[in-house]
């Protein structure tokens, strides 16, 4: 594997994706903090919907980013919504990873910069989740 592939998945610099979502459910990702403009659903939503457009473009479905595109949720998301991007957000881990393996020039551009947009949003998921007591302990290494 890679670095951008490591960049992707997390698991070097930052906790893996895969802990930061295990045991993750429609309870906890629905759930609201005073203070904090987003849930964890809405997050969830945030990376999918982000990351389904820059895939686009790094595999050449897109040749640029959607104009009207809406990022973030303008409503909480439903249980199925959540599912939905969940699945979504999970599916395209695994394409970027297949993309990152021996990318183009500008796919590497795109991945990269979905990397580190990804990054700071997995840090506010792991930030929600300490808070919520339901952060997944760390394996062994």
């Amino acid at each position: 594997m890679n670095l951008l592939q490591h960049s992707l998945l997390g698991g070097t610099s930052f906790r893996s994706v895969a802990d930061l979502l295990s045991g993750l459910n429609w309870h906890e990702a629905a759930r609201k903090t005073p203070g904090v403009p987003y849930t964890l659903a809405g997050l969830i939503y945030h990376l999918s919907v982000t990351q389904r457009a820059s895939l686009d473009l790094a595999s050449g479905r897109a040749e640029t980013w959607p104009d009207a595109l809406s990022v973030w949720p303008d409503h909480s998301p439903t249980r199925a919504e959540f599912e939905e991007r969940l699945g979504d957000l999970q599916a395209g881990l695994a394409e970027a990873q297949v993309l990152a393996e021996d990318p183009s020039l500008r796919a590497r551009e795109i991945l990269a910069d979905l990397a580190v947009h990804s990054a700071y949003h997995w840090g506010q998921v792991a930030l929600l989740r300490r808070l919520y007591g339901t952060l997944p302990v760390p394996g062994p290494a």
